[in-house]
């Protein structure tokens, strides 16, 4: 029977999913579940749940809960995980902090100031489950679903653990291109490449026909562009549609969030579309709604077909060799040539019964690779700042950030950082004992002198040409 631990199980629903989709899959039907999460308060709901499904479809799975991550990973052949450090407590002050000084986010877990914080609260609990996944099932695959996904798995990918991140970006962005081109989405090839939530779909074709006019025809039209107004934007200027959403995208660049007026006319729309804080005030919403209830008591018991989620179908190829091609997230590697070889990047993956084979894609479009590197640069400080507790890095993971670039100055990002590390702190152990370098403004005086040192040449001549205008 092959075991597989899911860290974080306390996600309710998302782990209900998952867990579904295997037992629902031929030949996977033997499983032993392990589920931990640091508390008891949420997955003995799972567990009472799985096992009426268990016992209603006559399947030959197990399932047990347990507070010890060791114990899930003892022996465990696959390990999924989907936690949140500091759960909804620490969601609200990625948001409302930055908020606070004016960075208005709509999602907040991948870049700006929500996905860095997220990122400095998350890379340590995963290096040290790595580190457990090294001595206790060294051969096992961990599929990654925590957030914010890049920067999670570019530092897993300095460890030996196997791994791959997972998103389901690029499936609900094919039902969108589907539905806007009038092609059923079995029907139409497509090569999706960048990284995690801007990766670009470099082709999509039916029987070898180019299906980007209709798509660009269509979101010329009133109708169609409503929808989705950021993604739409980017796609005109830029040539390539991408995953992920108009909220999503529209804090990854400085364009669409800086401003009241940017706001009020790409990001109108309720919800996830650009509402300011959306995922967050969802996220709290379910939360309290459920806060002393039982959310599965009266789910269905039984076995649903499989959701679009990815993790079923790679434990599938592997165990029962049937290959399964997707879109997954690993360590470049030379997979997107012209990013760089240590990040994290999104493209075409095969697994089979040997394991997981990235493709090689080649160049991105220039622009494209532009935009994803905006993004790497935010990544790549946030994930040393993660590993060394500098706070001085975050600082300049946070200043390189375009949304937060665009709306603040370097002063108001050092005082953003230094609140947020102190509000966050209990989930921060990194950072203990160390602060942020205060640089308070410098008062220049109207009668100041220059000091007697040498200046930039160009500065000379216009220095220069100021004295003979007198």
């Amino acid at each position: 029977m092959r075991k597989i631990a899911i860290i974080g199980a306390g996600s309710v629903v998302f782990c209900k999913t998952l867990m579904l989709d295997i037992m629902a899959t031929p030949g996977l039907d033997d499983t032993q579940f392990a589920l931990m999460a640091p508390t008891t308060s949420k997955t003995p709901q799972v567990e009472k749940y799985m096992k009426k499904v268990i016992k209603k479809n006559g399947l030959r799975s197990e399932v047990y809960v347990t507070t010890d991550r060791r114990d899930a990973l003892k022996d465990a052949d696959y390990v999924i995980a989907t936690f949140q450090v500091g759960g909804v407590t620490a969601f609200e002050m990625d948001y409302a902090i930055p908020m606070k000084y004016g960075v208005d986010q709509c999602i907040g877990d991948t870049l700006g100031p929500g996905g860095v914080f997220r990122a400095l609260k998350s890379i340590p609990v995963a290096l040290d489950m790595a580190r457990d996944m090294e001595e206790l099932c060294p051969n096992a695959l961990l599929l990654n679903y925590v957030n914010p996904m890049a920067m999670v798995c570019w530092a897993l990918g300095e460890t030996k653990v196997k791994f791959v991140g997972l998103c389901h970006g690029v499936q609900t962005t094919l039902d969108l291109i589907a539905g806007y081109v009038g092609v059923p989405k079995e029907e139409i090839e497509y090569l999706c490449a960048g990284i995690n939530h801007m990766a670009w779909f470099l082709k999509i074709e039916k029987d070898g026909q180019d299906l980007y006019p209709i798509l660009r025809e269509k979101f010329e039209k009133p109708e169609y562009y409503v929808n989705e107004k950021v993604r739409g934007e980017v796609f005109r200027h830029f040539g390539y549609f991408m995953t992920e959403s108009t909220g999503h995208l529209s804090e990854y660049v400085p364009w669409f969030r800086k401003n009241k007026k940017a706001l009020e006319l790409y990001c109108d729309e309720p919800s996830f579309g650009g509402e300011t804080g959306a995922y967050y005030k969802w996220c709290a919403h379910v939360a309290e709604k459920f806060k002393d209830k039982n959310i599965l008591e009266n789910e269905p018991i039984e076995l649903p077909p499989r959701s679009v989620e990815y993790c079923s179908y790679i434990i599938e190829a592997i165990e029962l060799g049937k290959t399964f091609k997707f879109n997954g997230n690993v360590r470049n590697n030379g997979m997107i040539t012209n990013l760089p070889a240590d990040c994290c990047a999104e493209g075409p993956i095969f697994a089979d019964k040997t394991g997981l084979h990235p493709t090689i894609v080649g160049d991105l479009p220039p622009q494209c690779a532009a935009l994803n590197l905006t993004n790497i640069n935010v990544q790549r400080l946030a994930v040393l700042a993660a590993k060394t507790g500098d706070p001085e890095t975050v600082v300049q993971a946070c200043a390189l950030d375009p949304l937060t670039g665009a709306v603040l100055t370097l002063k108001e990002i050092r005082d953003m950082v230094a609140e947020m590390l102190e509000a966050e702190k209990q989930w921060l152990p990194q950072f203990e004992g160390k602060k942020v370098r205060s640089t308070p403004i410098i008062s220049i005086p109207k009668d100041v002198k220059r000091a007697d040192v040498p200046i930039d040449p160009a500065l000379a001549i216009f220095a220069r040409f100021g004295e003979l205008a007198k």
